[in-house]
């Protein structure tokens, strides 16, 4: 929208955005069954321009949401399986050699560069900590500028880019972790729970009998990048900011680089190094999100509190004595939430 957009061209704007978000989540429920909270996170990823990381056990439905959410957009969509003997150029693509006939009976030969799967719109990186480090990294590039280096030259992505990555958290053997740096540019990470009983039932009766269902495009790389646009000016007040970033200064425990001014007991004990900027980033832009979808022009600190999980639990890295204690990253995040007043005390620093 532009700047000079007037509050019937908002609302009007606001309005339609509700509607694709409500067109897209319904697609989806015609194929994938309950887990209605994973869906709400990645549709807040995908509509806040981020990228959302699912983890989870084998046959709970991870690839399904993300291949369906690729049906009910109209995007272009490339499926990396992620192995040991996986490399960077499987990714990015490569430059190659092509025999030309310039003309008749003349061969020519001239460096091609041949773009690999993530070049399109939406891209499931499938049990992305089976790779080894050397090859997750040819993501970060991509995933934080919309763009990869291939042999000294530069290719810019589509646009939308949205990458939706998979992992499985209890087979450990013949996976890596996946590095800070690349979790930090995960706008969510979010747990994929078991179904429930009624949830199964229909999981079972759809699977075993007739039923195929199918999801439809309803939303274009057109309109989705107006939504991004539009999700930036909403608007939030200072203080509910403030909120925002005195929760990432929480999970900062007290040592060389922190005064820990904002961190809890739980903090300084359990976590070894805190949350980056881009926490505060994702908690802006989802807040903005969540109110936007409610129907309100600007975030309140509830709604910041209420993405403050999936936007905080994976850029924590936990020490020893949390490992020994059994002590996560989601423990400690619901005791930032807990104790942090919603109101600020004291001059901004």
């Amino acid at each position: 929208m532009a700047d000079d957009s007037t509050p019937e061209q908002l609302q009007a704007a606001a309005d339609a955005f509700r509607a694709d978000y409500g067109a897209v989540r319904d697609q989806i429920a015609r194929v994938v069954v309950g887990q209605e909270r994973i869906v709400e996170g990645v549709l807040i990823a995908l509509f806040a321009g981020g990228h959302a990381l699912l983890e989870g056990v084998p046959g709970i439905g991870k690839t399904l949401l993300v291949r369906t959410l690729a049906q009910a957009l109209d995007l272009s969509f490339g499926r990396v399986q992620f192995t040991p003997d996986l490399m960077p150029a499987d990714i990015t693509g490569t430059t190659v050699v092509r025999e030309i006939e310039s003309e008749p009976g003349r061969v020519q030969r001239e460096f091609v560069f041949e773009p690999g799967p993530i070049f399109h719109s939406i891209v499931l990186a499938d049990e992305i900590n089976r790779a080894t480090p050397k090859t997750q990294s040819a993501l970060l590039e991509a995933m934080q500028e919309a763009r990869v280096t291939v042999a000294g030259e530069t290719h810019a992505l589509p646009r939308p880019f949205f990458v939706l990555a998979t992992q499985n958290p209890i087979e450990q053997e013949g996976t890596y972790p996946l590095p800070e740096a690349q979790l930090d540019r995960f706008f969510f990470k979010l747990q994929v729970g078991y179904s429930t009983r009624a949830e199964l039932a229909e999981i079972v009766n759809r699977t075993t009998g007739a039923h195929d269902a199918s999801a439809e495009p309803v939303l274009d790389a057109e309109r989705l990048l107006a939504h991004q646009a539009l999700i930036r000016e909403v608007a939030i007040a200072e203080h509910v900011r403030d909120y925002a970033v005195r929760c990432v200064l929480s999970t900062h425990p007290k040592g060389p680089d922190s005064d820990g001014q904002f961190a809890t007991p739980t903090v300084n004990r359990f976590v070894r190094v805190g949350a980056s900027p881009r926490a505060a980033q994702s908690l802006v832009l989802g807040g903005k999100v969540k109110a936007l979808l409610e129907g309100r022009a600007a975030v309140s600190i509830d709604d910041i509190r209420a993405i403050a999980l999936p936007a905080l639990r994976h850029r924590l890295v936990m020490n020893f004595e949390a490992q020994a204690d059994g002590t996560t990253a989601d423990d400690v995040v619901a005791n930032i939430l807990e104790t942090l007043p919603r109101e600020a005390t004291g001059a901004l620093a």
